[in-house]
């Protein structure tokens, strides 16, 4: 079940999350969040690290696509070497 309250936006342009909601979804302080608004909705999605174990069934994934792609190692690598050195 959905915890729901209201808020207000301060001239800092900082929002509360309010105390029933922050527990409810165990929110810490220094939580990151990504914000997406559209049109008059804001989602604020919690950033949380994968676990090892879904970050390496995230390469694995990344790997096979390459290869079914007909990327080769070397071009990845040059790819990344460009990007690196736009900074």
């Amino acid at each position: 079940m959905a915890t729901m309250a209201t808020t207000r936006m301060s001239s800092k342009g900082q929002v509360v999350i309010p105390e029933a909601v922050r527990k409810r979804l165990r929110l810490e302080a220094g939580t990151q969040f990504v914000v997406v608004g559209k049109n008059d909705v804001v989602i604020l999605k919690t950033v949380q690290r994968p676990s090892m174990r879904d970050f390496d069934a995230l390469i694995t994934e990344a790997r096979r696509q390459a290869r079914a792609a007909g990327m080769r190692r070397s071009e990845i690598t040059h790819a990344l070497a460009r990007v690196r050195n736009r900074k």
